[in-house]
């Protein structure tokens, strides 16, 4: 497990007014640029994403088709899966159904460089399709997103892990399954919380018979994530921007990640009792390992500079703007992010290590209306 440098975990008596707002991936195509992990683990749930969209039930009147994108972030890593479901959809259905696909990320997510990839990206998933209607909504998926009813398929990425609020601060480290005691609780609390959320408000959204793919990090049983070593590496990191006046000792200690990583019982729990959690059934749930393909490629070729680079600005684009939303001065922000960036690459220059970790993905349906005749093209 994760080292948290010997530090007895308890909870801060003001730890509420301490703790800082999570932030959204670092923006500028950052995100797009830097998270192939998260690329690697939605191409392996595209299959499963296209099954849904064959089973799917579909009125034979011409509405509009609702295909929902649960945290897209910058939109790259949605356009291979968005492309699937439509190909898909358009064998069922032919060219003239309209298609709209809808992005939901929080407002402060850089919409700006998503509609630039949906509109000019030569993997766009609209080009040559012109009943395929893109856009996107500024809203947390921990709130009411949609119409009753409205979603046929959903698709959310690695974006579950992050959790609606931070619980506490993790003394000695910035990451969950490194907190012990009352701040461990807390967090499994949280996250407990937030996944029957997170589902109670699909299953409304959700039309009779839609089905939701959910693609996360996770953790094997055994309890490991693979990027132990790694984040045990950007916390010494941290230690050592403290000692170098980068950033203060305080700031460092407010410095959390509101993530949590979970197990396949977790993800399961709340289908424990009959079987159901509001109308929707857990139809496929398994966790993989999920090879490193920069590090593949290291080996291959042995560019090391290139490995660090990688593994860098992963970290990067999806950890660093969290941890710097604990910066007091907001200007001093970037400075931090290219210093961790950098002695990150140091440090995986020096000593280089996969980053093999494990990905948990997961298809929900909702229960279809009890006598409801399935159309024709409905897939069953």
């Amino acid at each position: 497990m994760l080292d948290a440098s010997g530090a007895t975990s308890s909870v801060p008596s003001a730890a509420a007014a301490s703790i800082p707002t999570p932030a959204v991936m670092e923006g500028g195509g950052s995100y797009n640029q830097n998270a192939k992990i998260p690329a690697g683990g939605a191409k392996l749930a595209v299959p499963l994403l296209e099954e849904a969209a064959r089973k799917i039930p579909l009125a034979e009147r011409n509405d509009p088709i609702f295909i929902a994108d649960y945290g897209s972030s910058q939109g790259k890593n949605s356009l291979a899966p968005m492309r699937a479901a439509i190909r898909v959809l358009r064998a069922r259905v032919g060219p003239e159904r309209p298609i709209c696909v809808v992005h939901v990320d929080q407002a402060a997510n850089d919409f700006s460089t998503l509609f630039e990839v949906v509109q000019k990206d030569p993997e766009r998933y609209c080009e040559d399709d012109s009943q395929v209607f893109p856009s996107a909504i500024g809203r947390s998926f921990y709130e009411n997103v949609f119409p009753s009813e409205s979603i046929d398929l959903g698709w959310s990425s690695y974006a579950a892990i992050w959790l609606s609020r931070t619980p506490a601060l993790i003394p000695g480290h910035f990451i969950s399954p490194a907190s012990t005691g009352e701040v461990r609780k807390a967090f499994e609390r949280q996250a407990a919380e937030d996944w029957r959320t997170f589902l109670s408000l699909r299953a409304i959204e959700l039309r009779p018979g839609g089905h939701l793919v959910i693609v996360l990090p996770g953790l094997n049983d055994e309890g490991a994530s693979g990027l132990e070593d790694f984040f045990n590496g950007a916390n010494a990191v941290l230690s050592q921007l403290v000692t170098d006046g980068v950033i203060t000792a305080n700031e460092r200690s407010r410095m959390v990640l509101g993530s949590y990583p979970r197990r396949r019982v977790e993800l399961l729990e709340p289908f424990r009792a009959e079987g159901l959690f509001r109308g929707l059934r857990a139809e496929h749930c398994e966790v993989s390992q999920l090879p490193d393909a920069a590090w593949l490629d290291y080996k291959h070729d042995g560019n090391r500079e290139v490995l660090a680079n990688r593994h860098a600005g992963f970290f990067r684009a999806i950890f660093v703007p969290s941890l710097a939303s604990a910066l007091a001065n907001v200007d001093s922000r970037v400075g931090f992010a290219d210093a961790m960036e950098q002695r990150l690459k140091r440090r995986v220059l020096e000593q280089p290590m996969p980053l093999h970790t494990f990905v948990q993905i997961m298809v929900v349906a909702k229960q279809s209306t009890a006598g409801r005749r399935p159309s024709q093209n409905s897939g069953d």
